[in-house]
């Protein structure tokens, strides 16, 4: 079985796995970055979009090994997601725990839904 030569030649970046849900009160954001280091990551957010990137670089080389699987990426990534409800900027709140990211953004109070009480007349 012929070796891969230089996997990494082949990979310009990557994608982390991604989920975004939410609640009556916030949008979430959470991204699998395992073998980050909080100081690797980068979150930014702008006109209603939130940028998630970093880099992970390689633990070892194989400088002399014959490489035959190579399934995990390295190198720099970013997500953008464009966000389908107005956030209050100043209130989001970023936490990385156990190699996933949460980023919980607060709804605008005019972007939370609204109970409207009927009256009988």
């Amino acid at each position: 079985m012929a070796g891969l030569g230089n996997p990494s030649r082949f990979l310009s970046g990557w994608n982390p796995a991604l989920d975004v849900y939410e609640d009556k009160d916030n949008l979430f954001v959470k991204v699998e970055l395992p073998g980050l280091k909080k100081e690797q990551i980068d979150i930014s957010l702008h006109d209603g979009i939130l940028n998630i990137s970093g880099e992970r670089k390689s633990e070892e080389k194989h400088e002399e090994a014959e490489v035959y699987r190579a399934e995990r990426f390295y190198g720099r990534f970013q997500r953008s997601v464009t966000l389908p409800t107005p956030v209050a900027a100043d209130k989001v709140k970023a936490q990385y725990q156990n190699g996933v990211l949460t980023v919980t953004l607060p709804k605008t109070e005019e972007a939370k839904p609204k109970h409207i009480d009927v009256n009988v007349g």
